[in-house]
Protein backbone atom coordinates (compact mmCIF):
# COMPACT_ATOMS: atom_id res chain seq x y z
CA UNK A 1 0.00 0.00 0.00
CA UNK A 2 1.48 3.32 -1.14
CA UNK A 3 0.97 6.49 0.85
CA UNK A 4 1.63 10.21 0.80
CA UNK A 5 1.66 11.76 -2.64
CA UNK A 6 2.42 15.46 -2.31
CA UNK A 7 1.09 18.24 -4.52
CA UNK A 8 3.94 17.96 -7.03
CA UNK A 9 3.31 14.23 -7.48
CA UNK A 10 -0.43 14.87 -7.83
CA UNK A 11 0.26 17.48 -10.54
CA UNK A 12 2.19 14.85 -12.51
CA UNK A 13 -0.85 12.57 -12.51
CA UNK A 14 -3.88 14.80 -13.14
CA UNK A 15 -4.05 17.85 -15.43
CA UNK A 16 -5.85 20.22 -13.03
CA UNK A 17 -4.09 23.45 -12.07
CA UNK A 18 -4.74 26.58 -10.03
CA UNK A 19 -7.42 27.64 -9.32
CA UNK A 20 -9.09 24.28 -9.96
CA UNK A 21 -6.72 21.75 -8.41
CA UNK A 22 -8.72 20.61 -5.37
CA UNK A 23 -6.54 17.89 -3.84
CA UNK A 24 -3.63 18.95 -1.62
CA UNK A 25 -2.29 15.55 -0.58
CA UNK A 26 -2.90 11.84 -0.98
CA UNK A 27 -2.51 10.00 2.31
CA UNK A 28 -3.28 6.41 1.34
CA UNK A 29 -3.65 4.32 -1.83
CA UNK A 30 -4.82 0.73 -2.02
CA UNK A 31 -3.97 -0.33 -5.59
CA UNK A 32 -7.03 0.25 -7.84
CA UNK A 33 -9.35 -0.26 -4.86
CA UNK A 34 -9.39 2.90 -2.75
CA UNK A 35 -7.70 6.20 -2.06
CA UNK A 36 -7.67 8.81 0.72
CA UNK A 37 -6.51 12.39 0.65
CA UNK A 38 -7.47 15.89 1.65
CA UNK A 39 -8.11 19.47 0.62
CA UNK A 40 -7.37 22.32 3.02
CA UNK A 41 -10.08 24.95 2.87
CA UNK A 42 -8.63 28.45 3.30
CA UNK A 43 -10.33 31.82 3.30
CA UNK A 44 -7.74 33.03 0.77
CA UNK A 45 -9.47 31.11 -2.05
CA UNK A 46 -11.02 33.60 -4.48
CA UNK A 47 -14.34 31.75 -4.62
CA UNK A 48 -15.18 33.03 -1.14
CA UNK A 49 -15.50 36.56 -2.56
CA UNK A 50 -18.84 35.47 -3.96
CA UNK A 51 -19.79 32.31 -2.00
CA UNK A 52 -20.69 33.99 0.31
CA UNK A 53 -19.11 37.34 1.22
CA UNK A 54 -20.88 37.53 4.61
CA UNK A 55 -20.65 33.82 5.54
CA UNK A 56 -18.11 31.79 3.54
CA UNK A 57 -19.23 28.27 2.57
CA UNK A 58 -17.27 25.91 0.31
CA UNK A 59 -19.62 24.97 -2.58
CA UNK A 60 -21.00 21.43 -2.60
CA UNK A 61 -20.26 21.07 -6.29
CA UNK A 62 -16.57 21.66 -5.53
CA UNK A 63 -16.66 19.00 -2.82
CA UNK A 64 -17.89 16.57 -5.50
CA UNK A 65 -15.16 17.81 -7.86
CA UNK A 66 -12.48 17.30 -5.18
CA UNK A 67 -13.66 13.71 -4.70
CA UNK A 68 -13.62 13.17 -8.47
CA UNK A 69 -10.08 14.55 -8.76
CA UNK A 70 -8.89 12.21 -6.02
CA UNK A 71 -10.53 9.31 -7.85
CA UNK A 72 -8.76 10.40 -11.03
CA UNK A 73 -5.43 10.21 -9.17
CA UNK A 74 -6.20 6.60 -8.26
CA UNK A 75 -6.94 5.60 -11.86
CA UNK A 76 -4.67 7.89 -13.93
CA UNK A 77 -1.49 7.10 -12.00
CA UNK A 78 -1.37 3.86 -14.00
CA UNK A 79 -1.03 5.63 -17.35
CA UNK A 80 1.91 7.62 -18.74
CA UNK A 81 1.59 11.35 -18.08
CA UNK A 82 -0.91 12.99 -20.44
CA UNK A 83 -2.01 9.73 -22.09
CA UNK A 84 -5.52 9.64 -20.61
CA UNK A 85 -8.14 12.07 -19.34
CA UNK A 86 -10.98 11.40 -16.94
CA UNK A 87 -14.46 12.67 -17.72
CA UNK A 88 -17.56 12.58 -15.53
CA UNK A 89 -20.28 10.35 -16.92
CA UNK A 90 -22.60 10.53 -13.92
CA UNK A 91 -23.16 11.66 -10.36
CA UNK A 92 -25.75 9.78 -8.31
CA UNK A 93 -26.98 9.86 -4.73
CA UNK A 94 -25.13 13.10 -3.93
CA UNK A 95 -25.92 14.25 -0.42
CA UNK A 96 -24.54 17.18 1.54
CA UNK A 97 -24.63 16.61 5.30
CA UNK A 98 -22.87 19.65 6.79
CA UNK A 99 -21.30 22.95 5.79
CA UNK A 100 -17.63 23.13 4.88
CA UNK A 101 -16.04 26.46 5.77
CA UNK A 102 -12.61 28.12 5.75
CA UNK A 103 -10.30 26.52 8.28
CA UNK A 104 -11.71 23.03 7.68
CA UNK A 105 -9.70 20.15 6.33
CA UNK A 106 -11.84 18.21 3.89
CA UNK A 107 -10.82 14.56 4.24
CA UNK A 108 -11.74 12.57 1.14
CA UNK A 109 -12.18 8.82 0.67
CA UNK A 110 -13.04 7.00 -2.53
CA UNK A 111 -13.49 3.34 -3.23
CA UNK A 112 -13.94 1.61 -6.57
CA UNK A 113 -17.33 -0.05 -6.84
CA UNK A 114 -17.02 -1.38 -10.39
CA UNK A 115 -14.86 -1.07 -13.50
CA UNK A 116 -15.85 -1.95 -17.03
CA UNK A 117 -13.47 -1.09 -19.84
CA UNK A 118 -12.75 2.64 -19.63
CA UNK A 119 -15.64 3.22 -17.18
CA UNK A 120 -15.22 3.37 -13.41
CA UNK A 121 -17.85 3.80 -10.70
CA UNK A 122 -16.64 5.05 -7.32
CA UNK A 123 -18.24 5.73 -3.98
CA UNK A 124 -16.95 8.99 -2.52
CA UNK A 125 -17.21 10.45 0.96
CA UNK A 126 -15.96 13.74 2.38
CA UNK A 127 -15.46 14.35 6.10
CA UNK A 128 -14.64 17.30 8.34
CA UNK A 129 -13.40 16.48 11.83
CA UNK A 130 -14.48 12.87 11.32
CA UNK A 131 -18.08 13.86 10.52
CA UNK A 132 -19.62 13.12 7.13
CA UNK A 133 -19.94 16.32 5.10
CA UNK A 134 -20.88 14.90 1.68
CA UNK A 135 -21.16 11.67 -0.25
CA UNK A 136 -21.88 10.59 -3.82
CA UNK A 137 -21.61 7.78 -6.32
CA UNK A 138 -19.60 8.98 -9.30
CA UNK A 139 -18.97 7.41 -12.66
CA UNK A 140 -16.21 8.44 -15.03
CA UNK A 141 -14.67 7.40 -18.29
CA UNK A 142 -10.89 7.43 -18.73
CA UNK A 143 -9.93 7.73 -22.37
CA UNK A 144 -7.49 9.44 -24.72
Amino acid sequence: METHLDIEEIRKIIPHRYPFLLVDRVTEVDEMKSIKGYKNITYNESLFQGHFPQKAVFPGVLIIEAMAQLGAVLIMRHFPEGQRMGYFTGIDKARFRRKVVPGDRLDLELSVVRTRGVFVIMNGKAFVDGKLAAEAMMSSAFSE
